[in-house]
């Protein structure tokens, strides 16, 4: 007999909530923190370009340009990219919805192209059947930490000579083709917001092998001014010009000497939201109606999320009811994404009406994020397999 959902007065399966992602700071990371507190600088610093030099080596990128979050490195890379009013940039609908208002930021429109139905990654057949005189940049994210096709992608901006500006927001250590991502488009975006791999609080960088665009982002992350504090002083100088319209986007020396001190554990994060990854694979494959994450060949995801779907005809409950039964177990689900199109934003500023991208509209009825963060112990990892199985189980026609 099935186990009576905690929802309808059962027992939950645990006691305590089991967060959907969660930061993992320890004593090396405060320690650092408390280094740079004490010492002369504690913003626009010597700390600043230590964290982007060692960052840029990680990912093989040749030069990395830090930002005070992830949204505002977005927005940097649209401005190096030259976005400005009439024109457009192609992205997907299946993401948080900073990866199209950064080109709106500009002045230019986003438009969306539709995601396969595997990966939940941008199609590049839409993308090519979107691009007119107007476009000049396509977005691709790689959702959930899964690298998009960037093959395709950049096949057909390099025919249009398009900027490539990879959204890898989710995918800090991935690897595509063999490739470390970041080291592979024209920009790519990264974010080190708490529920990532390695976080600064919050805090972003963009990772190029462009010297201008470098130079461009520096100065827009700087209300437009060449060079910085530190270095005026360092000169004995006063002087300054703002030579182009920029904002204060920087990031402090104290988040970039956490971010040092987590960079030291990227690997080891990643290592474990893998064996996380196939705990579930393998704890979750024979549960009737799942849909679990597709990997393409070639692809080693770094795992920021793991969203399972399922499928409708074989259930008695929607996706709302049966989110509730699983926080009801404390286990912390959420739902990545809303497609950006159906806010209320999107929808009174470009006339949306929804329907307009059926793949993804599909998908995020049936999406569910489970846990997923370095910190998560196996007894954690089993409770959610435990609590889904009973759940979907439960909710089976």
């Amino acid at each position: 007999m099935t186990e009576t959902l905690a929802i309808n007065g059962g027992r939950p399966v645990r006691s305590t909530l089991l967060p959907y992602g969660h930061q993992m700071i320890d004593d090396e990371d405060i320690a650092a923190v408390v280094q740079v507190l004490k010492s002369d600088w504690i913003t626009t610093g010597p700390k600043v370009a230590e964290f982007e030099d060692v960052f840029a080596g990680f990912v093989g990128a040749k030069y990395a340009v830090s930002f005070s979050s992830g949204t505002a490195a977005l927005h940097g890379a649209a401005y190096a990219a030259g976005l400005k009013p009439g024109d457009e940039a192609i992205t997907t609908p299946m993401t948080f919805c900073a990866s199209a208002n950064c080109v709106i930021y500009q002045g230019a429109k986003p438009i969306f192209a539709d995601v396969t139905e595997d990966t939940l990654n941008i199609n590049p057949d839409e993308v090519a059947s979107h691009i007119t005189e107007k476009t000049k940049a396509i977005i691709p994210v790689d959702y959930a930490g899964h690298p998009a096709d960037l093959d395709s992608i950049k096949e057909i901006a390099e025919d249009k000579n398009l900027t490539v500006i990879e959204d890898a927001c989710h995918a800090l250590g991935a690897k595509y083709k063999g490739k470390s991502v970041g080291s592979i488009c024209d920009m790519t975006v990264f974010s080190f917001h708490p529920v990532k791999h390695i976080t600064t609080g919050e805090g972003g960088m963009v990772c190029t092998d462009n010297g201008e665009s470098a130079a461009r982002m520096r100065r827009f992350r700087n209300h437009g001014i060449e060079g910085d504090a530190r270095q005026r002083q360092a000169k004995g100088q006063w002087y300054y010009e703002m030579a182009d319209l920029g904002y204060n986007y920087r990031l402090t020396d104290i988040a970039c000497a956490l971010g040092l001190s987590q960079l030291r554990k990227l690997d080891e994060n990643l290592s474990r939201r893998r064996k996380i990854a196939d705990f579930y694979n393998a704890g979750l494959k024979d549960v009737p109606g799942l849909i679990l994450p597709a990997v393409k060949n070639g692809v080693i995801p770094a795992w920021h999320l793991y969203p399972i779907r399922f499928d409708p005809s074989k259930f008695r409950a929607g996706r709302g009811e049966i989110f509730a039964a699983l926080r009801a177990e404390n286990i912390g689900v959420n739902v990545h994404y809303i497609p950006v199109h159906t806010h209320p934003y999107y929808r009174r500023s470009f006339g949306y009406q929804g329907g307009e991208y059926p793949a993804s509209e599909a998908a995020y009825e049936t999406l569910i994020s489970l846990p997923m963060f370095h910190s998560m112990s196996d007894e954690d990892g089993q409770d959610v397999i435990q609590a889904v199985e009973k759940v979907f189980r439960w909710y089976l026609q």
